[in-house]
């Protein structure tokens, strides 16, 4: 087993919302085993290895959470920490310390870091924590979202329409949970894409929209709404978002 990971941490083939996470982090065999664990879990991950790239690529890119590093090449994580909320980049961070380094930890939250991981860790916590961020980040209490009839529980990784389960193939599963989590405001085009197909974003209109034509099929016509020449949205109906 990896050494930063436990025994326990066994990781099955999973399909989670997708989001794009870069993980910032210079030692190799930990990274790739993050990356690896993100991928299982349904995230779209990207890897920087050093301060510097790291930076550029959070000032440039639009990344739904970061995993950083605060020991890092040309750029300590705690300097570009700093970069990105004095440029006003609000994307949640969740920060790796190594174990004790208190300072470091209180340091990271004052910079503006949303939580902190000591290592070595396990990758259930890791996941847990990134959760959790990216469900404050949007508004969300708890890991159940809801809008009108249908339900996203992010523990289970499933829809459901009026508590009956939905059959979502991954790319499926993807587009909905993405516009569930984001319920209430239009998703351009290209953000839906950079959510679903990461790297491999170049797609048409056409693309997408068979792929949405199948999930309202699957969660009922009146469910996802076009706004031609804007994106598509799913109406915030539900009278709460959170159980």
């Amino acid at each position: 087993m990896p050494r930063h990971l436990s025994s326990s941490s066994s990781i099955s083939w999973t399909w989670g919302y997708a989001v794009r996470i870069l993980v910032v982090e210079d030692e190799n065999k930990l990274a790739e085993d993050v990356c690896q664990a993100l991928v299982n879990a349904g995230y779209v991950p990207e890897r920087s290895s050093d301060g510097e790239h790291a930076w550029f690529l959070g000032e440039t890119e639009d990344f739904a959470g970061i995993i950083l590093d605060l020991g890092l090449p040309k750029l300590d994580g705690l300097s570009v920490l700093k970069k990105w909320r004095s440029s006003d980049i609000e994307t949640p961070v969740l920060i790796l310390t190594a174990r004790g380094s208190w300072s470091e930890r209180v340091d990271g939250i004052d910079a503006g870091a949303d939580d902190y991981l000591p290592k070595p860790f396990h990758i259930e916590e890791l996941l847990a924590r990134l959760r959790a961020i990216l469900r404050r980040s949007a508004g969300h209490a708890g890991p159940l979202i809801q809008a009108g009839d249908a339900c996203l529980d992010e523990r289970k990784m499933q829809i459901t329409v009026a508590d009956s389960a939905i059959n979502l193939s991954p790319l499926e599963y993807r587009a909905a949970a993405y516009l569930l989590r984001h319920r209430g405001r239009v998703v351009s085009h290209q953000e839906l894409c950079e959510h679903i197909y990461g790297g491999d974003a170049d797609r048409d209109n056409n693309t997408l929209e068979v792929l949405i034509g199948r999930v309202r099929r699957k969660l009922g016509s009146t469910m996802i709404q076009t706004r031609r020449g804007y994106g598509y949205i799913i109406d915030d109906n539900s009278g709460g978002d959170v159980r």
